[in-house]
C-alpha cells in the first residue's frame, strides 16, 4: 500500500512538473493600456509622461522562437524554453524585422549596414549601423525604455511593487541567489555562482506581474530601443543602449522596476536577451492576442 501511495505521489509530481513546463506559450503578447504612471516606485512617477497603448511579449523571447526565425542558436545555456541570450542589440533589431516579415507584417526598422550612425558615439563599435523607425509599421520592435518600465510596474493595474509583480524578488525573478542548484546566501562571488551552476531558467515559471507578464525582473537583462543618457530618458545619441530588468547572474538591485542598465550595442552576454513589442494591432489581428 505504501509503495502504491509513493507511486501515486510521484505521478502527481510528474504531472505537475509537466504542466509547469508547458505553461508558457512563447510568442504571446499582452495588451497594455496606456496612461500616466501609477507605480509610486517608478522613476517615471509624478513626471509628465503618459504612455500610449501597446502590446508586449508575455515572455522573454525563447531560444525556440529565435531559431525558428534566425536559423541558429547563439545561447550559452541551451533549451527551447530558455530565453535566448548572448545576443547583441543589433541581433535583436534584426530578429524583430525578420519575425515581422515571416508573419506578413511591415518591419519597424530601416537598417542601413553601410552607413555609420552619426548618433553613435561609441568609438569601439565596429558596426554602427544606422537604424531608423518606419512610422506606422505594424511589426515587432524592442520596447521603448518608458514602455518597458511602465509595463514592468504594472501599468494602470499597478500595486506599487518594487520588483515586477512583488516586493519579494524570489516570487517573481531568477537572480544570483536562486538560479542555481541550491539557494545561495551572503555576498555575490562569481566562483561560488559558477560552482552552484547558476544559469537561465525556462520562461514563465515564476509569478507574473499585475499585467500577466513574466520574468520582467530577473532571468535575462532585456534590451530596449533607447540610447542611454545618464540624466535623460529620451537621449537621441550615445555610446550604449539601455537594458532593463536584471538577470540570473546579477544582484537584486538591477531587478527593480526603475533600475537603468546600459551596454554597448555590440555586447553579447549570457545574461542578456530581450522581449518584443508591437503597436496596437488592427482588430482582425487583436482577436488572436492576449
Amino acid at each position: 500500500m505504501r509503495k502504491l501511495l509513493i507511486s501515486f505521489v510521484v505521478l502527481i509530481v510528474a504531472i505537475g512538473g509537466a504542466c509547469t513546463k508547458t505553461q508558457a506559450k512563447p510568442g504571446e503578447v499582452v495588451f497594455v493600456k496606456g496612461g500616466p504612471v501609477k507605480n509610486t516606485k517608478s522613476s517615471l512617477y509624478g513626471q509628465s509622461v503618459a504612455v500610449s497603448d501597446f502590446y508586449i511579449g508575455k515572455y522573454e523571447v525563447t531560444q525556440k522562437e529565435w531559431v525558428d526565425v534566425m536559423g541558429s542558436n547563439p545561447s550559452k545555456f541551451k533549451g527551447d524554453d530558455l530565453p535566448v541570450e548572448s545576443v547583441s542589440w543589433y541581433d535583436s533589431i534584426e530578429f524583430c524585422n525578420k519575425k515581422s516579415i515571416k508573419e506578413g507584417l511591415q518591419p519597424v526598422y530601416n537598417i542601413d549596414k553601410n552607413k555609420k550612425d552619426p548618433n553613435n558615439t561609441n568609438e569601439k563599435d565596429n558596426l554602427k549601423w544606422t537604424v531608423t523607425i518606419n512610422p506606422g509599421a505594424n511589426g515587432y520592435r524592442l520596447p521603448l525604455e518608458v514602455e518597458w518600465e511602465y509595463a514592468a510596474s504594472g501599468g494602470q493595474l499597478s500595486k506599487n511593487y518594487k520588483y515586477s509583480g512583488s516586493d519579494n524578488l524570489d516570487e517573481v525573478g531568477w537572480y544570483w541567489k536562486n538560479s542555481g542548484e541550491k539557494p545561495l546566501k551572503g555576498y555575490w562571488e562569481r566562483e561560488i555562482i559558477e560552482k552552484n551552476k547558476n544559469q537561465t531558467k525556462p520562461v514563465g515559471l515564476k509569478k507574473p506581474n499585475e499585467l500577466g507578464l513574466y520574468d520582467m525582473s530577473g532571468n535575462v537583462r532585456e534590451w530596449c530601443w533607447d540610447w542611454y543618457g545618464e540624466k535623460n530618458l529620451f537621449a537621441s545619441s550615445g555610446a550604449e543602449r539601455v537594458w532593463r530588468g536584471g538577470g540570473w547572474l546579477g544582484v537584486e538591485d538591477p531587478c527593480t522596476i526603475n533600475f537603468r542598465g546600459h551596454l554597448p550595442p555590440t555586447a553579447k552576454w549570457d545574461d542578456t536577451g530581450f522581449r518584443v513589442v508591437r503597436n496596437e494591432p488592427a482588430k482582425k489581428d487583436a482577436a488572436g492576442s492576449n
